[in-house]
């Protein structure tokens, strides 16, 4: 318990360390599913952590203690209480970060929603008149991508079928739902606001190279990127910040990187690794409540 229940937190620094190297040597399909599985089990692990440590000040409650010092027997503190205390503090934020997180992802999701209303539910590509060059893909039941008039109009007919295979590959593989997990994670524990940012841009990429694979040319997914992120601009729903979109355009001039599982293995492993010393953690403390009780 004294030192278990800090391994949690101890991942949550080493996985934003970690997860900028992943997403340069591992194929973006394989690093975005194992930061985003790690992220979330690190997550829930030291949020756990932070329940332990809160729960331990119940030996500190006068019965308790009343009763030990009754039967003669000695009540281990398994923590000091101003960490009790600060873990119930932290709890607090938690909840008020995570709650706020998902009021914003729903209030976005109605957002975009309501932009397809009117359509026939088979209609999976949306056009919206606007001069403002925009292109979304919107997850649901059915998936739609909605891309204003501006957009298409400032793309080469390939480079649509670019556009499209990109959005559809966010569809298709439910990056929505992933971004989602990794944004309550990081929600839950702001440490890893990095790995957050590393599974936007690789979920990304991976639609990149979907589109490059659905079309057969590399070097038109990447001159379609390029066009369009002059044309959007940043705040656009295809990630252009200005950096970002250098990196995939140089990703998308060179090979597909591979999927390497080992490595991709080990960054899986922290978070399993922090849910295990969180579970041992819990042992511990209801052993030393369980003695204190009996």
């Amino acid at each position: 318990m004294r030192f278990d229940v800090y391994t949690p937190l101890l991942v949550s620094l080493l996985l934003p360390l970690v997860s900028p190297v992943i997403g340069r040597r591992v194929a973006p399909a394989l690093a975005a599913r194992v930061l985003a599985s790690a992220a979330v089990l690190t997550a829930a692990a030291a949020t756990w952590s932070l329940v332990l440590l809160a729960t331990a000040l119940l030996g500190d409650a006068p019965p308790l203690i009343r009763e030990a010092h009754q039967d003669g027997r000695p009540l281990a503190d398994p923590v000091p209480e101003v960490i009790g205390v600060a873990a119930c503090v932290a709890l607090a934020v938690v909840v008020r970060r995570v709650r706020r997180a998902v009021r914003t992802e729903r209030r976005t999701r109605r957002t975009l929603r309501r932009l397809c209303e009117g359509h026939p539910r088979d209609t999976e590509l949306v056009v919206a008149a606007s001069q403002v060059p925009q292109a979304f893909a919107i997850p649901g039941r059915p998936g739609r991508i909605l891309v204003t008039s501006a957009m298409l109009g400032a793309l080469a007919p390939a480079e649509r079928r670019v556009l499209l295979a990109h959005e559809r590959a966010h569809l298709r593989h439910r990056h929505g739902q992933l971004v989602t997990a990794v944004t309550l994670a990081a929600a839950a524990n702001p440490l890893l606001g990095p790995v957050r940012s590393a599974v936007i841009f690789l979920v990304e990429r991976w639609a990149d190279e979907q589109a490059a694979t659905e079309v057969g040319d590399r070097g038109t997914t990447a001159r379609a990127l390029a066009r369009a992120a002059l044309s959007a601009g940043p705040g656009c729903a295809l990630n252009f910040a200005e950096r970002a979109v250098t990196r995939r355009i140089a990703a998308l001039q060179m090979a597909p990187p591979p999927s390497l599982w080992p490595a991709a293995a080990a960054v899986l492993a922290l978070g399993v690794g922090a849910a295990l010393f969180a579970a041992d953690a819990t042992g511990d403390l209801l052993a030393l409540l369980s003695n204190a009780l009996t």
